[in-house]
């Protein structure tokens, strides 16, 4: 699985490179392969340290990947239940960052493997933050693991939308 907001093409190519990382490792692996910003966080599980190199050796040619993360364990393939957990979790984090006030929930790509949640995104110090604390209490959660580009408050402003005119008032003659 690809993820990403990088849109259809590159979603192609993804869909290329998770079909070669299938057909190195055959049906002894899970590996989820998630993008955010040209960084590729790598997930699931492997059955040797070979297996792991791999993964991380196919998605490193990857054009335009900027940096690679991998936290594929080397572990037996993970279960049914143990998947849907792990589902379960990411809509509960992904509810609490909704119900945030502080926080803008779309900022933010969750991934749950075996009960830590990764973030990515371009959030604030702040935002990374309150995101942390939030996700921490969520129940279900082993670990947060915090893969961001930290952008400036200022920055954070300038990606905003202007806020709306101020409506005039009805002409009443």
């Amino acid at each position: 699985m690809w993820t990403g907001e990088q849109g259809i093409s590159r979603a192609d190519r993804a869909s290329s490179h998770s079909a070669r990382v299938r057909d190195a490792l055959g049906e002894k692996a899970h590996v989820n392969i998630t993008s955010f910003n040209r960084q590729v966080l790598l997930t699931g599980e492997v059955a040797n340290e070979r297996d792991r190199q791999t993964v991380l050796g196919l998605v490193e040619k990857v054009e335009n990947v900027r940096s690679v993360v991998n936290e594929l364990s080397i572990t037996p393939i993970s279960t049914l239940s143990e998947r849907s957990n792990d589902l379960l979790i990411t809509a509960k984090v992904k509810g609490s960052l909704v119900d945030s006030r502080d926080l803008f929930a779309n900022a933010f790509k969750v991934v749950t493997e075996r009960g830590t949640v990764y973030l990515m995104g371009r959030v604030t110090q702040r935002e990374a933050s309150s995101a942390t604390n939030v996700i921490r209490n969520v129940n279900g959660v082993n670990k947060v693991v915090r893969l961001f580009d930290i952008i400036t408050e200022e920055e954070l402003r300038n990606l905003l939308p202007p806020p709306p005119p101020p409506e005039k008032p009805a002409d009443s003659s």
